[in-house]
């Protein structure tokens, strides 16, 4: 049983999760196709009882959380009221006290709204280390606003470390004058080092960005704050785990594994509400199931391969064209749309409901995949933190870890 304070150690937390998920990786690694339940499903008795859950339960299942919700369903398998109960306790971490830091407001005139909330948490939340550093290394830089901000707030040379040459010239424009400077460099692709003064910060540092960035502070001993998102985002095809802890429990997460944790259950989303995030899905399967239908080996989740996901919001219509049209097929006939929206409609309900257990343990794999870092920096000898840094309307993607070789470098 974990404490139930701040005082509980990362190593401790992880050991926690890893107690609870790799016993369920098969739940993990198994997505709900429209074809017969999973077997994880079949196995542990659980399929009868979701089928059965009437749409009233199922949407509060799919808006609250299933842990949130089991204890209110009738017939539920204890195996299944274990897991919830198990997987919500192990999942949770701290939130960091954080002052928000507010740039001045020409600062923030290119920025987004809700960016500018993280932006503010963020300053407060390396603060202490930002005040030590002789320079701020900004990983996955984007746009360049931590870096320009940073390098402003702190009076700190930064450096943002960019892939896209566009993204480059736009943050470099923004920074013009200030102690900040851009350059084109892909982290995935080329050698990523620190100096052990530097302060290596990743807001958003996608999957194996994420990784590196962290195999690098850890070499080089200098201070680190990661907030990453997107896990699925590797080259290879599944994530091997960066510390002793997850090595020895086998901690190795397929990158279809890893996609699972841009799931999250909420009411309202940051981008769209729930309604129109399923939506967004029956529509994914009926475009599946049409690509399927012109004989096309099509894995689930490959069907919007090469198209950006905000395009399942539209019409079915214009998502099939853009899909075919990128396997060189012609474009589907009005039948064919109306045959595989309904066909589809039939088969999502079965489809959600079997998905609800996978669908529980989304935030707890996110959270094991940041203490497997966080712990990999521990066994490198930093002090390190796990933590939540952002309200979750701000950005559901919202666990930062903090690390540093010096004694009490991250404060209390």
């Amino acid at each position: 049983m974990l404490p139930s304070t701040r005082s509980c150690s990362v190593a401790q937390r992880l050991e926690r999760a890893l107690e609870v998920l790799v016993p369920a990786l098969d739940i993990v690694e198994a997505r709900v196709d429209e074809g017969a339940p999973p077997g994880w499903c079949e196995s542990r008795g659980w399929t009868g009882f979701l089928l059965a859950l009437s749409d009233g339960d199922l949407a509060r299942c799919e808006a609250d959380g299933l842990a949130a919700c089991i204890d209110g369903l009738d017939g539920a398998p204890p195996g299944l009221v274990a897991l919830a109960r198990a997987a919500a306790g192990a999942a949770a971490l701290p939130r960091r006290p954080v002052e928000p830091l507010v740039p001045p407001l020409s600062a923030l005139q290119a920025v987004p709204a809700r960016k500018r909330r993280q932006l503010e948490a963020l300053l407060g939340a390396v603060a202490p280390l930002c005040a030590r550093a002789r320079r701020i290394v900004d990983v996955g830089a984007g746009h360049g606003h931590f870096a320009r901000l940073a390098a402003a707030r702190f009076d700190r040379d930064a450096i943002g470390l960019e892939r896209e040459p566009d993204r480059v010239a736009t943050a470099s424009a923004l920074a013009a004058g200030g102690r900040a400077r851009f350059v084109a460099f892909d982290a995935c692709q080329e050698a990523l080092a620190f100096a052990p003064d530097d302060l290596a910060v990743g807001l958003h540092a996608c999957g194996e960005l994420g990784d590196r960035t962290v195999v690098a502070a850890a070499r080089s001993r200098c201070d680190l704050a990661l907030v990453s998102c997107c896990l699925q985002k590797i080259g290879a095809p599944a994530r091997a785990p960066l510390s002793a802890a997850a090595r020895a429990a086998g901690l190795i997460l397929p990158r279809e594994a890893l996609g699972l944790t841009n799931l999250t259950a909420r009411r309202v989303g940051v981008e769209a509400t729930l309604d129109e995030e399923l939506a967004a899905r029956e529509r994914r399967h009926a475009l599946l199931s049409l690509l399927r239908g012109r004989g096309l080996d099509v894995a689930l989740g490959e069907e919007m391969r090469g198209i950006n996901r905000r395009r399942a919001h539209g019409g079915l219509r214009e998502l099939a064209a853009r899909a075919l049209s990128l396997r060189g097929l012609p474009p589907a006939t009005e039948a064919e749309l109306r045959e595989r929206e309904a066909a589809a409609r039939a088969a999502f309900g079965r489809m959600r409901r079997l998905t609800l257990p996978r669908a529980l343990l989304a935030r707890l794999t996110e959270v094991a995949v940041a203490l497997d870092r966080a712990a990999a920096l521990g066994d490198a000898g930093c002090e390190v933190e796990a933590a939540i840094v952002f309200d979750p309307e701000v950005t559901p993607r919202n666990i930062a870890i903090f690390a540093s070789a010096r004694p009490g470098g991250l404060g209390a």
